[in-house]
């Protein structure tokens, strides 16, 4: 009896790096376990979340308590078609849990977020707009039979919205709005606690809100007026050339060694160039003008901006703000809060390792 309890009985004392030792308490032996323990007879859980980008693919190994304890990142390679890219992200994820000790008895889920239409019932990607040959491919499926390990999958801002809920800007929010501002403008909702995904997981499509009946510039979608095609990285930089061309000296010109970006714009702006600056308040104001509808019609408690134009700071959230608060509908102007998102590029990887939940 007492040779079976000593086995079994174990007790977790130490961490030294990130390594728990194990002590038995009769024996005095001390058991190394890398990066997870033993409580009892249970294994410390985790979950590994994949972040897939246009360039590169963020794979990350997170804790329950949504703490990156491993990451490592894999060429997208979207030109070589999507066997190519599944076959890179089955290499890294197998390279993760081998060098981070992890096996399908430790990994709870595997959660992805893909920049397209994703079916997430079924598992499927349905579109990926600007990955070539991504269409109807079953990746749950076939991640499921390579590791034996549940997987999920969800669009990319969707599963960032998941990560600011639960450990970011909107911890405690029931009612929120999380949109990317970058290439393009999207977004995710939550409404009443719950991600919002729609009747055919298209929900959240912001970025073809339309901004007029028909007469202005031409969106990636193929339609005219579209929020994106006016307040989006492109725009900024469109913005800015016809600056230039307009004959107006701007220190962007002297930033844009190469060529001209948001966050050249940015930089100049913050170094106070008169110009950049009325780029910027021109976006931020176009940003509050459609943030208004949509904060008119789901009254949210807090409006979450990421993505690479919001690092521009209050240049561009001041305009915002106050467009909102002077075109929203006096409750909801009153009860919104415009903050920036908190997780920045881990929120991808973090809120994928959450979609088990959703």
């Amino acid at each position: 009896m007492l040779s079976n309890f000593r086995k079994k009985l174990f007790c977790y004392i130490s961490l030294q790096n990130s390594k728990p030792l194990l002590y038995s308490a009769f024996s005095g032996t001390i058991f190394l376990k890398q990066n997870h323990y033993w409580r009892g007879k249970f294994m410390k859980k985790y979950r590994i979340g994949v972040d897939i980008g246009g360039t590169n693919i963020k794979i990350a190994l997170v804790d329950m308590d949504g703490k990156i304890v491993y990451s490592n990142t894999t060429p997208t390679r979207a030109d070589m078609g999507y066997e190519h890219t599944l076959g890179n992200i089955k290499l890294a994820i197998s390279d993760l849990m081998k060098e981070s000790n992890q096996n399908k008895n430790t990994i709870e889920a595997i959660g992805f977020g893909f920049p397209g239409q994703i079916d997430y019932q079924a598992g499927v990607v349905r579109l990926l707009p600007n990955m070539p040959g991504w269409v109807d491919i079953p990746v749950a499926d076939i991640m499921q039979k390579e590791f034996g390990i549940v997987t999920k999958l969800d669009n990319d801002v969707r599963v960032a919205t998941l990560g600011e809920l639960k450990y970011g800007a909107g911890k405690g929010c029931q009612n929120l709005v999380c949109i990317t501002v970058g290439t393009g403008i999207g977004s995710g909702l939550v409404i009443n606690g719950k991600l919002a995904r729609g009747a055919k997981n298209a929900a959240g499509e912001i970025g073809h809100i339309k901004m007029s009946m028909g007469d202005g510039p031409l969106c990636g979608c193929g339609d005219f007026a579209c929020f994106e095609a006016y307040a989006s990285g492109p725009a900024i930089v469109q913005m800015a050339k016809e600056y230039i061309m307009g004959g107006k000296s701007s220190k962007f010109k002297e930033l844009a060694t190469e060529e001209l970006s948001p966050y050249i714009v940015a930089q100049a702006a913050l170094q106070g160039d008169v110009v950049a600056r009325q780029i910027y308040r021109k976006i931020g104001e176009t940003i509050g003008l459609g943030l208004t509808s949509v904060i008119n019609l789901l009254n949210p408690e807090k409006v979450i901006i990421g993505g690479g134009v919001a690092d521009a700071g209050d240049i561009l959230f001041n305009p915002i703000r106050e467009v909102v608060q002077k075109r929203a509908m006096p409750i909801q102007a009153s009860s919104v809060e415009i903050v920036h998102a908190e997780l920045g590029n881990t929120a991808g990887v973090i809120g994928a390792s959450l979609l088990i939940e959703s």
